[in-house]
């Protein structure tokens, strides 16, 4: 891009207003509109953090040639088609979690930023939060020793969220724990096979087209020998809030706390027996950020009792991610790269979880990865 400052739009004001003051300090990027169907959302949001430049219709967005890039936070249905639209008008994409709900509509956003030479990223929380960040630190620096098996998980309790989650099989929601596997070694996924296991309320089934309680894949990496374990819930399963990766490694692995607050385990081979296990204090990764954003990484608009958004009450405020995320993006406009996780990589870690759910509805049945999600 241009010596300019890239004007972004942000799309929906739920959890998307959370990036309103990241992009309002960061030095490389201007904060210039939001978008909202609700018009009294919009105007409390827009009043709130002094953004003049509103837009009820996203339709209007993609009219409005100053507006560079979208960063939707849109209902999980609307990911997709927005994407798809955007960057046939000419806007470069960051989207929240997952890509898409269908393979058809990855393939449709992968292809378009290859014909286009737009930049798109899905913003995949856990793999720039800070307990991932030190275990991809300890595995660049070569202390996990050989990789040799991966497991994540993505378990909560999504009794008393709001609608915008209609029809969503746990697994069509995994890049959470999807993610994290395939960034510790900027790998893909090259097939998985799934088992759905238990079953939720009866009136919840159709609703969520899915009868389980838990869903469990195995997704085998391809260009490794390593594979990797994904375990989801959404329902009728006692579990706090988890999002996780443990990493097993020839000379050490870690393991995220089972319990929110607590301390992550590093365990150390050839010690004795008793001395395997040390309990660690993860850091914070603000250094890798601009002095200017550094901040929100512990903390964020939803800091009062009474504003805090679900992901917060329920996700521990995502491990510090959201000025990492932005940042990634804003850098890869500036410096006329890819971010990560690109489009084609975004699509490999949405469509594990698409087919994963497949898989479980047939029994477990191995299912290959498109190769458009494929990047070489």
């Amino acid at each position: 891009m241009s010596e300019k400052k890239a004007n972004v739009a942000i799309i929906g004001l739920g959890f998307g207003a959370e990036f309103i003051p990241i992009y309002q300090k960061h030095p490389d990027v201007n904060m210039y509109a939001i978008c909202q169907r609700t018009q009294s959302k919009l105007d409390e949001i827009g009043d709130a953090f002094g953004v003049d430049k509103r837009y009820s219709s996203f339709e209007d967005v993609l009219k409005d040639p100053e507006v560079d890039f979208v960063h939707i936070n849109s209902p999980i249905p609307d990911h997709g088609p927005q994407s798809i639209a955007a960057l046939k008008a000419g806007k470069h994409v960051m989207c929240t979690v997952p890509m898409a709900t269908s393979i058809d509509d990855c393939r449709q956003i992968v292809e378009l930023v290859q014909e286009t030479g737009l930049r798109y990223m899905m913003a995949e929380t856990v793999v720039y939060s800070r307990e991932f960040l030190f275990v991809k630190e300890m595995y660049d620096k070569g202390e996990i020793g050989k990789l040799q098996f991966i497991q994540a998980s993505h378990q909560q309790d999504m009794d008393g969220w709001p609608n915008y989650w209609p029809g969503l099989p746990p697994m069509h929601y995994a890049t959470h724990c999807v993610g994290p596997c395939l960034a510790l070694t900027r790998d893909e996924a090259e097939y998985v096979s799934c088992f759905g296991s238990g079953s939720i309320r009866e009136d919840l089934i159709p609703k969520y087209n899915s009868p389980f309680a838990v869903e469990t894949a195995h997704l085998k990496f391809r260009n490794s020998d390593v594979s990797a374990r994904i375990i989801r819930s959404l329902f009728d399963t006692a579990r706090q809030y988890r999002e996780s990766i443990d990493v097993y490694g020839s000379r050490k692995s870690f393991e995220w706390p089972l319990i929110e607050g607590e301390k992550s385990v590093i365990h150390t081979a050839k010690k004795p027996e008793p001395d395997i296990p040390e309990l660690v204090e993860v850091p914070d990764y603000a250094r890798l950020l601009p002095a200017e954003i550094q901040s929100f990484t512990m903390g964020g608009v939803y800091d009062a009792e009474d504003s805090q958004h679900l992901s917060f009450i329920q996700g521990g405020g995502h491990g510090g991610s959201h000025p990492h995320l932005v940042h990634e993006f804003v850098s890869a406009l500036n410096n006329n790269r890819d971010p990560y996780p690109n489009a084609s990589q975004s699509a490999n870690m949405t469509c594990v979880g698409i087919l994963a759910h497949e898989s479980a509805l047939k029994g477990g049945e191995i299912i290959q990865l498109p190769d458009f999600t494929f990047s070489k």
